[in-house]
């Protein structure tokens, strides 16, 4: 549990005055991970804001916001952190994008199959491997994303680069709705969409990936995240949102040291509990 940050009337601290730091939000499916960065600078008057890995606004779950230089320059550390996804996906289909926001492209019966089939073909993906960014993602090209270039047609394919899977959990299979529920353990740069194509090639009907939500990302747990849904919600209070964000705000020292003890112990991501103001954003 994270101490509060004091706000108007406490320690003399003013709302508008934020402190650098890292605030993590459970980004709502539907919300882009920009329109999450975007409230926040709103509320807290900080024009210097980013996150720590995206997610499609189909996604749902943990984003690591960084508010303030001081946090921003430890965006690529904190990104590098592994990450944690619970996916469901859709067998019988493939979409042009491999998730929901794609036009179909590919129909195919989906076989009569067992949890123990699906685990036998789902494991074979667990280790060290190479895996290509799909064309719709935003790894970039000349400077540009992917998506920019596949809107146009042009399917640009990049070079297959060293993932790798530490742990994937078949949680469940729905035969009624031939869709299979997963939890994945993965490294920087994971296409979990990508995976969830090739697990549908692998047992022979297709499949995309039809929801998805991060609830870890290094040592960061979606279950210390703000409810970005409030922060969206018809009726929400910016005064209230902003003292919202400052009572969850961590410190970058502790999120660096907590991420640092991670890195060299190799232990599970554990999150930071502690906070106290560190200074003002210029």
């Amino acid at each position: 549990m994270t101490k509060q940050m004091p706000v108007d009337g406490q320690d003399g601290l003013n709302r508008q005055e934020a402190a650098a730091g890292i605030v993590l939000v459970d980004k709502p499916v539907g919300q882009s991970s920009f329109a999450v960065v975007k409230k926040v600078r709103w509320l807290l008057g900080i024009k210097k804001v980013g996150h720590a890995g995206t997610l499609d606004p189909f996604a749902s779950g943990l984003l690591v916001i960084c508010v303030g230089r001081p946090a921003t320059r430890q965006i690529d550390s904190f990104m590098a952190g592994h990450k944690t996804y619970q996916a469901v996906l859709q067998l019988g289909q493939e979409t042009e994008t491999q998730d929901p926001e794609g036009a179909v492209t590919a129909s195919r019966p989906v076989p009569s199959l067992t949890l123990e089939e699906i685990m036998e073909v789902t494991n074979a993906f667990v280790g060290p491997q190479m895996q290509a960014p799909p064309p719709y993602s935003a790894a970039k090209h000349k400077g540009k994303p992917l998506y920019h270039y596949a809107r146009q047609g042009i399917m640009i394919q990049k070079e297959a680069k060293p993932i790798e899977i530490f742990s994937l959990e078949v949680d469940g299979y729905d035969a009624d709705k031939e869709q299979v529920t997963i939890t994945v353990r993965c490294s920087k740069g994971t296409y979990i969409r990508v995976l969830a194509a090739d697990i549908g090639r692998q047992l022979g009907c297709g499949a995309y990936l039809t929801a998805l939500r991060r609830t870890q990302s290094g040592c960061f747990s979606v279950d210390d995240a703000v409810d970005g849904g409030a922060l969206f919600s018809e009726d929400f209070d910016k005064d209230a949102g902003t003292e919202l964000l400052l009572s969850k705000m961590l410190t970058v020292e502790q999120a660096m040291e907590q991420h640092s003890m991670q890195v060299q112990i190799g232990r599970p991501p554990v999150a930071p509990t502690a906070l106290k103001v560190v200074g003002r954003i210029y």
